[in-house]
Formats: structure tokens, sequence, C-alpha cells
């Protein structure tokens, strides 16, 4: 049993339950619905919807109380939609992440087992403070309650109530003063607790991850399956022709570069020579709070586009186009987007982002066929470095939004930029009358399974694996991972000098 746990609700959500928990200032209590998301190492409670309770069901007994009939009742409409119920309490008064009181544990201890028997999930407790932060925890059957560690709201912001005794606020540091001015050290200290995952280590995702290493994110994943190769070095600024002769996998050159430009005091960086097209790599991609998506294939962007709606993850995700002359001379333009893909904003096939008549071919190999590409006038992906980097900054500027709202305003929706014009359009997307994305919200683990066998990453990572046992790349690993080494102890050396410093100051 993965023992790491977290809810997550869409703002609509939170806004019903705050409405009904602390009306009027009033202690209450109300049933909801979930459904389970489970990653690799962490449990998602997704909360569904509030189920309101029928006359006689709520009393009062120096606290609010709920019966046992309100309780098998919602159990029961739980069980039927295949969902885990939710007991919450409102603390009027109270502020912050809090502890269990006495009479809500003994409350949510007295109807776990009952609501683990129909419904066959656990029990999740939630209480919500004044301040509209929430405490969360998971009661697993002969285990007792598991406390979360984090409690998300998905709207056109990412709030997130925090568990500080399982993700302590980082340690700001002298070197990170001009990015805490900006913000301020309470904004910091939440956005740089997020953990944020890089999907695709191409050269936009490379800009991503290497700017949320320098603002001073401390968890931070990457996951590509693809190899450094030599018609990469224009793109990807960093990566070396020692990196495409020794076939470096993207994934340990970009991590290299994360662990180079890293203003955290403690950097938790877990990289992934998966696909998010895996159930592995899908499974992985569950534990983290925010996904940038800076993929090019129509199945991985998939495979996101669900994650985004049936797991409320949100997901930034974006891309350039650059639009070449067919005869080689020249260039018509270039655009590139951004926008967060999150309940309340157009899917990525609303939004014209995402093709789904190319995810069938994408899944059979067929966009690895170069007679399949040019039969069918697809594009070789040109990109180049001198413009690369404005897309991974439209990305960055929606994550700013959807997480720090300058202005109090959040993520702004679909942006595009056109070079030739250089100007900057909201692009007017909606969403699609009955789209079937927008219908799997809070899905979670029952949502259409999109990963399966991945053949071109088994492809890559086989072809990487036998270069690794030639002999003249075995050696010049050897070479290159010692100058590595040399390399970090003098980083490390760096380190202590300017810590000395900076305890002296």
């Amino acid at each position: 049993m993965t023992q790491r746990t977290s809810v997550a609700m869409t703002a609509d959500t939170h806004d019903a339950l705050a409405r009904a928990l602390l009306l009027d200032g009033r202690e209450d209590v109300r049933l909801a619905t979930y459904r389970p998301s489970t990653g690799a190492t962490r449990r998602t409670a997704l909360v569904r919807r509030l189920v309101p309770p029928e006359p006689g069901e709520l009393g009062f007994r120096g606290n609010a109380a709920l019966t046992g009939r309100y309780v098998r009742r919602a159990a029961t409409l739980a069980w039927a939609d295949s969902c885990g119920l939710i007991l919450a309490h409102g603390h009027p008064g109270e502020q912050g992440w809090q502890g269990v009181s006495g009479a809500d544990r003994e409350t949510e201890a007295a109807y776990a087992d009952l609501a683990q028997e129909i419904t066959g999930l656990p029990l999740v407790g939630l209480t919500l403070a004044s301040d509209q932060s929430w405490t969360a925890r998971h009661w697993d059957r002969d285990v007792g309650a598991t406390v979360a560690e984090n409690v998300r709201v998905v709207g056109d912001r990412l709030v997130v109530s925090w568990n500080d005794d399982l993700v302590p606020p980082p340690r700001t540091r002298r070197g990170q003063a001009r990015t805490v001015a900006s913000w301020g050290e309470r904004t910091h200290r939440d956005l740089t607790r997020r953990a944020v995952l890089v999907v695709g280590a191409g050269s936009v995702g490379l800009d991503v991850a290497v700017r949320l290493a320098a603002t001073g994110v401390t968890r931070i994943g990457l996951m590509d399956f693809d190899t450094v190769e030599e018609h990469n070095l224009d793109r990807l600024v960093g990566a070396t022709r020692v990196d495409a002769w020794l076939r470096r996998s993207k994934v340990d050159v970009v991590g290299r570069l994360v662990d180079l430009n890293a203003t955290a005091a403690s950097l938790r960086l877990e990289t992934s020579e998966l696909s998010v097209c895996e159930p592995a790599g899908l499974a992985a991609a569950l534990d983290f709070d925010v996904i940038f998506s800076c993929v090019d294939r129509p199945w991985a962007r998939a495979v996101l586009n669900s994650v985004a709606y049936a797991h409320l993850i949100p997901v930034v995700d974006g891309g350039i186009g650059v639009d070449a002359f067919s005869d080689g001379n020249g260039m018509r333009g270039a655009t590139w987007r951004s926008h967060v893909v999150r309940p309340g904003r157009p899917c990525l096939a609303c939004n014209g982002q995402l093709n789904l008549a190319a995810v069938t071919a994408d899944r059979a190999g067929d966009l690895d066929d170069q007679r399949y590409i040019a039969g069918n006038g697809g594009d070789q992906g040109e990109n180049v470095a001198a413009l690369s980097v404005s897309a991974a900054a439209g990305l960055l500027a929606q994550y700013v939004s959807l997480t720090v709202a300058p202005g109090g305003l959040g993520d702004p929706g679909p942006l595009r930029y056109v070079l030739s014009t250089h100007t900057l359009e909201h692009v007017p997307a909606h969403t699609r009358p009955a789209c079937p994305v927008e219908a799997t919200i809070a899905d979670g683990d029952l949502a259409l399974a999109l990963a399966g066998a991945h053949h071109a990453a088994d492809h890559r990572r086989a072809a990487r694996r036998a270069a690794e046992r030639t002999w003249d790349v075995r050696l010049g690993r050897a070479a290159d991972d010692l100058l590595h080494r040399l390399h970090a102890r003098l980083l490390g050396v760096a380190e202590r000098r300017l810590r000395v410093g900076e305890v002296a100051a």
C-alpha cells in the first residue's frame, strides 16, 4: 500500500463544501464522495460531489453530529458510483493545517469500518478552517489514520494546503533573495514545495527544468526515454558532443544541468527513462502536483490531457511551430502557444492542440515511419534554439500565473505569439459540446486507460543499453563520470565557502 496520501478537488467543489461547512460561522459536518487516483508512491482522493443531508440526518451534541442513517445512505450512493466516502468538518475560527480534534477523530474512527465495508475504500476525513485551509487523512482498516501531505484545490490558480510536518517549508537562502523579493517569503515557500514534473527533456523541457531549479523548486521530476544525438545539439543548450558520443539519455543530461543550477538547499531530483504513455510512467506522473507537457507527440499529449481532468493535476502545455518555405529558402513564420489544461479550461483537443486521429497513428508507430510522415504531409519537428526559449518562457509565465496569481489573476487561458507580426493573442478556444475529456473530471483510476506498451521507447532504451556495452563508450563514460565527480566536489567546496560568508553576513 502506498503510504503518501493527498486530496484534490476542483475550485467549484471547494466552494460548495465551504458554503456547507462554514455557513454563518457555525461548525458543521457533511459527507461527500471521492474516487482514488493511485500513483507509484502517492494515493490521492479526488473529491467528486457533496451528498447533502436529509431532514433528521444531522444533530448537535456539543459539536455538529451526523447520524448513522446519513452515513449509510451516503456510503451506498458512493458505492453505486464506484466511489469512497468523505467525512468533512468545518472549523470556524481556526487557521491553517490542523491536528485532528478528539471529537473529529472519534467520529471518523466510529464510521471508518462501516464506510469501508460498504464502499470497499477507506474513509477520508477532511477539515476546513476559516482561512479556507484544508486538513486530510485516510482511514485504512487495520492501519488507522494516515495524515495527508497536502490538499490541492484546482481552479484558475492552484491553491495548496500543506502539512508542514511531512513537507516542511524550505529554508530560503541568500542566493534566492531577489526571487523571494519578487513575490514574498510566504509565496516562495509555497511555490518551491510543489512537486513539479517535466515530461519531455528536449529544448523546451530543458529550459523549463533548469529555470524551475534556479527558482528554488525543491522537488523536480524529469521524464523522457530518448537519447542525446548529434542533431539535438543545436537546441539542447548544455548538452555536448561527448553526451552524444556516449549515448547519454536526455534525462541524464538535463538532470545534470538541473543539479548545477539548483538554488534550493536540498533538491529532490527524480529522473525517469520511461514514457508517460507506459503504465509505470503514468503512475510516476500521478505523484506530482503540477506537470509541464514539453512533448511533441500526440499520444503523450493525449495521456497528459486525460491526467489534467481525470486526476486533477494541472498540465502546463505548449510548444513552438516553425513554418519554413518548402524550397528550403527562408522562413514563412513561427508561432508558440501556451495554456494550462485543467477543469474549467478547454482540453487540448478543444483548443486545437491535439489531433485525436494522430494519437492512433502514434500508438501504432506510424509517426516513426518517414514514409508515413511524408505521405501525410507531417512536419519534421523544425525548431531552433533562438526561439524555443520563447516557448519555454510562455510555459513558465503560465505556471507563475497558476501558482502565484499576480494581481489576483490566475492562469490567463490559451495564448499564442505570432513571430511575423510580434503579437500576443488570447486564443478564443471553447469546450466542445459533450467533450469526452471534460466528462472525466475526478474519474481517477476509473478513467479510460490510454497508457500501454510503447515500442519506440523500448527500442531507444535497448539501443542505449547496447551502446553502453561497447568498450569505447564504457571507457569514455568512466572518464566523463570522473570529470563530473571532480566538478561536483569543487561545487561542494564553493558551497561551504559561500555558507561561511552567509553566516558571517
